[in-house]
């Protein structure tokens, strides 16, 4: 009779969540964030190509107002580097960069294999490489993990691991930070799923959630903003069926939201790195697969179309006072794509300014919170440095800045010349004293 088999204990995983020395690829409002965090426990390299981004950052100035000045002088573990090359002292990789969409919104994945690239060329046997970027399901191992091989000439799942855990973060939102939003995570292998899981679990104390695969936690994140853009085209639409009825759309809003589980979502621009972004993904993959998605496609044309939908409503505003003429000048208050962020990225704001031109009108953009610098380069469109009083013949309040919130209607309307027509996108100022609300 043969002896039985000898079972032996499985291996080891090769790293110890105590031994993380960890890498944050990309520095912007995710990552810096979570280098921070993580640097309260383990020393952290950040790394970014913005060599301007680095600069500041070892002056201990967050542009993006993610950090303070306090957080980065207390992060004592935390170091920043433009140079691809330092990353050879790490072995946990965390990669932050962005993932936007092309002009036909497609996926644009040149960040993500040019981060991948570059960890290649400093992985190492038994490292893990966690991808926090937003992708479609299945990518980190359809298409970062054999630019990863490549580059090392190491073997996926026996020489190194990786894992993906979305980021969460809400710009802008000082009240809910990194570590008071639950946080998705998930491995390659089960063993590299538990060593991502309690390498999260050590920043983050709204506590975690391992998804039985990367391919589940990938489609959770696109899942979530997929279904906030739906919500949002829904109440954009009721929005533009409500103005044709002569129906206040924050009138019937406020009145169905009494019923208990009637969900308070509002009508507005959707724009930023997430939920305008983010359900292109996941339709890129459904077409791969064969699947023409409806429902999701629809939502994204809607809300695509709410600047020019703006701007119709408010030329006619224009027209029905008699304000439409050459010397037309209109301010738009508000250029990042929410309140009270520098946040410009995808900003619909832009389109609003764009379909005004295409009428020939001349427009001013002020915004305290952006940069102008880069709203130049990444629009063409360079916000103005003050407001002047009497100048404008129309005024559309696009972001609800806590600076507008306190001009108040008044204020606002002061910016322009008498019978000048304000209005408001963000529904914020009492509809007695605007000519429209979305």
């Amino acid at each position: 009779m043969s002896s039985p088999a000898v079972k032996t204990a499985p291996e080891a995983f090769p790293l110890k969540v105590e031994d993380a020395r960890i890498g944050v690829v990309g520095l912007g409002y995710v990552g810096l964030p979570v280098a921070v965090a993580f640097a309260a426990h383990y020393p952290v390299l950040g790394v970014d190509i913005n060599s301007k981004r680095i600069g500041e950052l070892k002056r201990f100035h967050d542009s993006t107002l993610e950090a303070t000045e306090e957080e980065l002088r207390g992060a004592k573990h935390l170091q920043f580097t433009g140079e691809w090359a330092d990353l050879k002292s790490c072995n946990v990789f965390v990669v932050t960069v962005p993932t936007p969409v092309d002009s036909h919104n497609h996926p644009d994945l040149a960040p993500l294999e040019a981060a991948s690239r570059a960890i290649g060329n400093v992985l190492k046997r038994g490292d893990v490489v966690v991808y926090e970027s937003t992708v479609y399901p299945g990518c980190t191992e359809e298409f970062c993990v054999p630019v990863l091989e490549q580059v090392s000439g190491l073997v996926f799942n026996r020489d190194f691991f990786a894992g993906y855990s979305p980021e969460r973060l809400n710009p802008g939102n000082k009240e809910l930070k990194l570590s008071d939003i639950k946080k998705i995570t998930s491995g390659s292998t089960p063993e590299a799923a538990d060593f991502v899981d309690a390498l999260y679990r050590t920043i983050i104390t709204a506590g975690t959630h391992k998804a039985p695969s990367m391919r589940v936690a990938e489609a959770a994140k696109v899942m979530e903003n997929t279904q906030r853009d739906l919500n949002i085209a829904l109440v954009n639409e009721l929005a533009m069926i409500c103005n044709r009825l002569g129906i206040d759309t924050l009138d019937v809003l406020e009145a169905a939201g009494t019923k208990w589980n009637f969900l308070p979502f509002r009508p507005g621009l959707v724009g930023g790195h997430c939920i305008g972004v983010d359900p292109y993904y996941l339709t890129h993959k459904a077409e791969e697969i064969g699947h023409h998605p409806e429902v999701i496609l629809a939502g994204r044309r809607i809300n695509d179309r709410v600047g020019k939908y703006v701007v119709n409503q408010f030329v006619r505003l224009l027209g029905r006072k008699g304000l439409l003429r050459d010397d037309l000048r209109v301010l738009v208050l508000g250029f990042s794509f929410k309140e009270n962020c520098p946040d410009a990225r995808n900003t619909k704001v832009a389109s609003i300014v764009g379909h005004l031109h295409e009428f020939d009108i001349a427009v001013d953009v002020y915004d305290p919170w952006v940069n102008p610098d880069e709203c130049e380069h990444e629009y063409g469109i360079r916000p103005v440095p003050a407001l002047e009083t009497g100048k404008y013949d129309g005024i559309i309040l696009a972001v609800a800045h806590d600076e507008f919130v306190k001009m108040g209607a008044q204020g606002i309307r002061a910016l322009g010349r008498p019978g000048a027509v304000l209005y408001d996108v963000k529904s914020i100022l009492p509809k007695d004293m605007v000519d429209q609300r979305l």
